[in-house]
């Protein structure tokens, strides 16, 4: 399925450096240099300016500078004034300038005029006129009010800025809806529920790898994919100068290639390799005693299937470590793990002495993966259980906070939303939040978070209603979610539904109205956070050229455009937020459109990292101007060791038993007049009894009967991958080799050649891989750097819209096959998150 028509460039010609990720120079040529040249614009060295943005391209956020010429953006360098990353870079920063340009990019507002939708199906879109646009939406959102059926009005959130909020959530409380649907379910949530349910923080980490000894990776690629790429490129080589790096995952990744150790693990079995660890440390006498204590006569009483009396430990900063052992792991020996995990247990004893011998200077990472299936949640806790363990919560070469910056909130609309609006909030929320078999605990509150995916099942279902009009903002359920099948179907059901978008997507091929999105790095206003090298910064990005074709501003210009046709229709609350709520903090001055709606909302947001008057820490700015100018704030330098015994846990300490897991499951099974049990018996897990409060084992659940089914899939991304967004680049399509095992303009799985040759398939063979989700067909790459039994491939190809290089034929016929049509629609539920891996099983055949 090799690609080769179309323009093809040199590796030499990219923008992108080799595997040192090192940037090439500004002046050198490129495509877009030399298309300036033929359409006869001079280019002069020094004659540009740099200006700050945000890279959206992924979880990391980086802070940036766009080189700006003639109102054309021509290079793409790290911030010099992050002190995360500074000027270091990955890859995919580049490929944002051919997202700008692109050609296929939606110029205008498009209505559907075939009103039968399907694969395959031409929408046949028309251009209309903004007016005309927002008409169309103004006239479903009155007559929803005529019905006091707000509720039926549903927003979705893929990728965002802070400003998004205004779009997704408070402009839709004041239209009188529940419904704000973020993505967050698709991304991190299982990650999150590890971290609070031990040491009372829902969020994400950062990892000094400046000091660190030791790393053991469960999943995580961090030179591809995670949360501060760019600086971890930049720090690896550097990293393995002084410090040992384990990699745990059936696929060989561009991090195990840097790696001491691979454990190529059997998919899902993660917990027991962590749950065997934190056995053998603790048999070991290999805790770290100035956070977690010591017996109180300094003997150790922790032996292989022995239970420990609790009187004889007095611990310092964490809780019930001796209840994990006796109620969890003393009965997990590494013999117990090698056979469930493959990993021999020799080796597993070897890699418990290195953990030891090296804390508290270590740091257990782990992915989406590892945690996002659907008995993860206590994979999450487990493996983080093991920083606790070996004293690096908080420690210098440890696993550090994201710290908190005095970033401001999108104010408040609920007072503005009038009778009709406040009996739409009170209806369910589309996402079935909260119901027993959907716990959803975003910090440790029932129903506080969101189950993203379930909204296509909840249309289908109508349980508990069809909506009647649906808001997509810079989403792709239909290729990102699991299962996007149902998607696809849900879609039809809706009786409106608008996108925004910069591309036609799969969700944009069941769209009604299409509303054409500027690009997030350069065309608009925006706010990011992120955190690494012992800081959080805040980054924003601003409009730095003309917007190509009648994009308007998104997450603050359509709300605006709305509301003045609200106005116009006498519901004037809309606006009266709007210009209450969203006066520029300088001058005090109401907006009077959308640009400047959505200037002084980023200034309002920021207010206090720039305002002199208001400075409480990190870098000082003199104005608003000097923020805007340098593009980024830097938090002052973590605070090690300041949250021992200060923890937002139920005991304040770091709790192997989690009190706080159990206030919450309490709180939960209460409320639906049941008990624990029975909540661990609805969303899907095993444990009964104390054991629902400690990290414990789960056996992965089998997607696919192992005799029709006989291999596992594992999902991974692309170091290339713009969270799906990048395929229509010819930059991604030529370069996707940077991964080990992977092909340019191709779309590969990777299987081991045992495997390979007792399927008679050889390198290149077109191959269809099903699962009991669905069927999908690429092309076999043979690689060794793949555990036998497993079949693995990256998420990003697969496209049938998004473009004339993403797709074989736009609308019909996809280029590869996409990954999310291989995994069910199912939960790791205690959280609300989808589960993008575990063991599902495949069967591979050669077409």
């Amino acid at each position: 399925m090799n690609k080769k028509n179309g323009l093809c460039l040199s590796r030499r010609q990219l923008l992108l450096g080799t595997g040192s990720l090192a940037l090439v120079s500004l002046f050198s040529p490129s495509p877009i240099m030399m298309a300036m040249a033929k359409a006869g614009m001079v280019y002069e060295p020094g004659s540009g300016k740099w200006i700050g943005t945000t890279c959206n391209g992924c979880t990391s956020f980086c802070a940036k500078q766009v080189y700006i010429q003639d109102g054309r953006a021509l290079h793409i360098r790290g911030n010099e004034h992050s002190k995360v990353h500074g000027t270091s870079s990955c890859p995919r920063q580049y490929l944002a300038l051919q997202e700008l340009y692109d050609p296929d990019r939606v110029r205008t507002p498009m209505l559907r005029t075939n009103p039968e939708k399907g694969r395959g199906i031409d929408p046949q879109f028309k251009p209309i006129s903004w007016d005309e646009a927002i008409k169309l939406m103004a006239d479903r959102l009155m007559a929803l009010r005529e019905r006091n059926e707000t509720h039926r009005y549903v927003t979705l959130r893929g990728r965002y800025s802070y400003l998004s909020d205004l779009l997704i959530k408070n402009f839709t409380q004041v239209l009188g809806s529940p419904n704000a649907i973020t993505h967050s379910a698709l991304c991190a949530e299982a990650d999150k529920l590890g971290s609070f349910f031990t040491e009372g923080d829902w969020g994400y980490r950062q990892y000094d790898i400046k000091d660190t000894r030791y790393i053991l990776s469960f999943g995580v690629d961090p030179l591809s994919a995670n949360r501060q790429v760019s600086y971890y490129c930049s720090q690896w080589g550097n990293t393995l100068d002084h410090a040992q790096v384990a990699i745990v995952d059936p696929r060989f990744s561009a991090s195990a290639a840097k790696a001491d150790e691979w454990l190529p693990v059997v998919p899902g079995q993660d917990a027991a390799l962590g749950l065997a660890l934190a056995h053998q440390i603790l048999v070991d006498g290999g805790w770290h005693r100035p956070f977690i204590g010591d017996f109180k006569d300094g003997q150790n009483r922790f032996v292989a299937g022995q239970e420990v009396d609790p009187e004889y430990f007095d611990e310092l900063h964490s809780h019930g470590l001796v209840r994990w052992w006796n109620l969890e792991l003393k009965e997990h020996t590494p013999e117990w793990a090698a056979e469930l995990s493959g990993i021999e247990a020799a080796q597993i004893r070897r890699l418990a002495k290195k953990l030891a011998d090296a804390a508290p200077r270590v740091q257990v990472w782990r992915a989406r993966g590892v945690q996002m299936q659907h008995r993860g949640g206590y994979t999450a806790m487990a493996l983080h259980a093991l920083n606790g363990l070996l004293g690096a919560i908080d420690q210098e070469g440890g696993v550090l906070k994201w710290a908190s910056v005095p970033l401001g909130e999108i104010p408040s609309s609920k007072k503005y939303a009038d009778e009709i609006g406040q009996q739409g909030l009170k209806k369910e929320k589309i996402d079935r939040r909260g119901r027993l078999e959907f716990p959803a605990l975003k910090k440790g509150k029932s129903g506080g978070g969101v189950v993203t995916n379930a909204v296509a099942e909840s249309i289908l279902t109508e349980d508990p209603y069809l909506p009647d009009f649906v808001l997509g903002y810079f989403n792709n359920f239909t290729f990102s979610a699991p299962g996007g099948q149902q998607w696809e179907e849900a879609l039809k059901k809706v009786p409106f539904v608008a996108h925004i978008t910069t591309n036609i997507s799969e969700f944009s091929w069941y769209a009604d109205l299409i509303l054409p999105a500027p690009h997030f790095m350069f065309e608009r206003w925006g706010i990011q956070k992120t955190a690494g090298n012992r800081y959080t910064q805040v980054s924003i990005s601003q409009p730095m050229i003309k917007r190509l074709g009648l994009s308007v501003e998104d997450e603050c210009g359509i709300p605006w455009l709305i509301a003045e046709e609200l106005a116009r229709r006498g519901f004037k609350d809309p606006m009266r937020y709007l210009i209450t709520e969203f006066k520029d903090p300088e001058t005090g001055k109401e907006p009077t459109n959308a640009d400047e709606l959505a200037l002084y909302a980023t200034k309002l947001l920021t207010k206090k990292l720039w305002d002199p008057l208001q400075y409480i820490e990190g870098d000082h700015f003199s104005g608003w101007q000097e923020f805007q100018d340098k593009g980024v704030w830097n938090s002052k330098p973590y605070s090690f060791r300041k949250r021992w015994s200060q923890m937002k846990t139920a005991t304040k300490k770091f709790e192997f038993y989690s009190e706080t897991m159990k206030e919450a499951l309490e709180k939960h099974a209460k409320k639906h007049h049941t008990d624990v049990d029975q909540v661990m018996e609805a969303t899907g897990y095993l444990a009964r009894g104390e054991q629902a409060f400690v990290p414990h084992y789960e056996p992965p659940f089998r997607y696919g009967d192992e005799k029709a089914f006989p291999m596992l899939f594992v999902d991974h991304k692309s170091r290339l991958s713009r969270e799906g967004r990048s395929a229509n680049s010819f930059w991604y399509q030529q370069n996707l080799d940077v991964d080990p095992g992977a092909r340019k303009y191709a779309d590969v799985a990777k299987l081991n050649p045992i495997d390979a040759k007792m399927l008679s398939i050889e390198d290149g063979d077109t191959i269809r891989i099903t699962s009991i989700q669905g069927s999908i067909v690429c092309e076999a790459a043979l690689f060794e750097g793949v555990r036998p039994g497993t079949v693995a491939k990256a998420f990003g190809q697969g496209h049938w819209a998004y473009g004339r290089i993403a797709s074989q034929q736009f609308g019909k016929i996809p280029f590869g096959g996409n990954n999310n049509e291989l995994l069910p629609p199912v939960y790791e539920q205690l959280s609300g998150s989808s589960a993008f891996y575990g063991q599902i099983g495949v069967r591979v055949e050669k077409v």
